[in-house]
């Protein structure tokens, strides 16, 4: 056995000293390949992060040019119908185009949060489809596009989001639709199997890199960057569908056979179980436009004055207020039957209006939100305070009217 001060000792430690040094080192080398590698990613989601700031930024101002170019016209030649109608479309097809990116965003930060939630029930997938193809019908129209849709012979009846599953529909169609150049071609089809069915939006546009393929559900992804400057978008629908195929259960995939050779993207979801209650479609009822009191509380005037006169041309009488607590004392004093609120108002907020209201009122009117705020949360907070209805800003004139009738005299949660 050496001794402990023994050349043969010496050399034992020396080879331990050694092994363990080699341990060290490989272990620095490992971490260090680690912070490399982490580094790059982080450099590289920095630069997809500002390159999708940069579209954003292009995105917002590109509606505004049209938009203030309609206003000029509409100035300078009121009298002229048909420059009139042109500045209505201009106007109408600008709002979706804003109203669509908002979403997007929206849907891309409950993407990242884990905050997307379905309202599932029994539906036919076949009227998801027509909902989505009749959404894009415009941009398809106005490229000229060709598109042939397939349904599966029967209805096919699935558990889920008719909204979601619209969405998730639409987002791929319009994917298509903007990659693919003018008179090119889309179709969508879909197919039943024994517990699934498979459907495919495919095209005959711009296509997809191999070295991209891999990426093109990742969110702030982008394929060729001047393609998508020119063709407009964020690159954040496509992580919104396979968000929302995935709570359903189901699964979404693409192929394309490289630049220029177009692209097929396919979503599997689960068949609804056997037995499943069918769903019913409810009959479409027309409006009857009756005339009522209605107060408006809006503290951006440009928006209480267009509510106003939307209103108004509806038959109905209104007045306007402008923060929280001069709405609250137009409410208790003038008494109107319907009250369209915003939540964000100075003074006190559209939620402490509508509970103040309840409470100084022996027969409080017919609350209505219409905010900017538009998240699960925030339905609820409104439904809690005593409104009947949260509609979401910009809302399409025809749902505000609708809710009107559909609502006016009924009562809050909780209110007798």
């Amino acid at each position: 056995m050496p001794t402990a001060t023994g050349p043969e000792w010496l050399a034992d430690e020396a080879t331990s000293l050694r092994a363990q040094l080699e341990a060290r080192n490989a272990e620095l080398q490992d971490a260090n390949e680690h912070l490399v590698m982490a580094a790059m990613q982080a450099e590289d989601r920095r630069q997809r992060i500002e390159e999708f700031l940069a579209m954003l930024a292009h995105e917002l101002r590109n509606p505004l040019a049209p938009i203030s170019t309609a206003a000029a016209i509409l100035e300078r030649s009121p009298d002229d119908p048909a420059k009139v109608k042109w500045v209505h479309r201009v106007l109408r097809r600008q709002v979706v185009h804003l109203t669509r990116l908002l979403d997007d965003l929206l849907d891309a930060s409950r993407v990242t949060r884990g905050k997307i939630v379905l309202q599932r029930a029994p539906m036919l997938l076949g009227t998801a489809i027509d909902a989505a193809v009749d959404e894009t019908r415009v941009m398809v129209g106005e490229r000229e596009q060709e598109l042939v849709v397939t349904h599966a012979d029967g209805d096919v009846t699935i558990d889920g989001d008719a909204v979601r599953l619209t969405q998730v529909v639409c987002n791929l169609l319009h994917n298509a639709s903007k990659f693919t150049p003018a008179h090119g071609a889309l179709r969508i089809t879909t197919d039943v199997g024994a517990d699934v069915v498979t459907i495919h939006v495919t095209d005959n546009g711009a296509g997809i890199s191999a070295g991209a393929l891999p990426h093109v559900f990742d969110l702030f992804a982008q394929g060729d960057a001047s393609l998508s400057r020119s063709t407009g978008g964020l690159g954040i629908g496509l992580t919104v569908v396979r968000s929302i195929v995935e709570l359903h259960g189901g699964s979404v995939s693409v192929r394309s056979d490289g630049p220029g050779q177009g692209s097929d993207f396919t979503v599997i979801l689960p068949l609804a179980a056997k037995g499943a209650a069918a769903p019913v479609d409810s009959p479409e009822q027309s409006r009857q436009v009756t005339g009522r009191r209605i107060a408006v509380i809006d503290d951006n005037v440009d928006a209480a004055s267009a509510m106003a006169i939307l209103l108004e041309l509806a038959c109905h009488e209104v007045e306007l207020a402008h923060d929280g607590l001069a709405g609250l004392d137009l409410v208790v004093r003038a008494r109107p039957e319907v009250v369209i609120c915003d939540i964000g108002l100075p003074g006190i907020d559209g939620y402490e209006v509508a509970r103040r209201v309840r409470a100084e009122m022996s027969e409080p009117p017919t609350l209505i939100a219409l905010s900017g705020y538009g998240q699960r949360e925030d339905r609820e907070r409104s439904l809690d305070a005593g409104f009947v209805e949260h509609l979401v800003k910009p809302a399409d004139p025809d749902d505000v009217l609708d809710c009107i009738e559909r609502m006016a005299g009924k009562p809050g949660r909780n209110q007798r």
